[in-house]
């Protein structure tokens, strides 16, 4: 039972981000795009990073627009290790 616990400890802490879907054409995959705003670190000024990640979407759910939540697991292809945990948000 404490091989259980700890399992599930380590299923916890794994990456969790938020972001809006920019792509669905493919076949169980979106495209997921996060945004972040943070101060340059000399300058001060607000800077936008963005990221795009590649996320299984199993049932072909997610459309362009809604914003979800994705969290990181084992790879699946080169580029795809993040899997669709909910859709926040739908799109209008």
């Amino acid at each position: 039972m404490a091989g259980e616990d700890k399992k599930s400890i380590i299923r916890n802490r794994r990456k969790q981000k938020q972001g809006t879907v920019i792509s669905d054409k493919m076949d169980k995959t979106i495209v997921v795009s996060e945004v972040k705003k943070i101060k340059h670190r000399y300058y001060g000024k607000s800077v936008i990073k963005k990221k795009k990640y590649m996320v299984h979407d199993e049932k072909n759910i997610s459309k362009n627009g809604d914003k979800v939540s994705i969290m990181e697991m084992r790879p699946i292809s080169r580029k795809k290790c993040w899997r669709l945990v909910s859709i926040l948000e739908k799109s209008k």
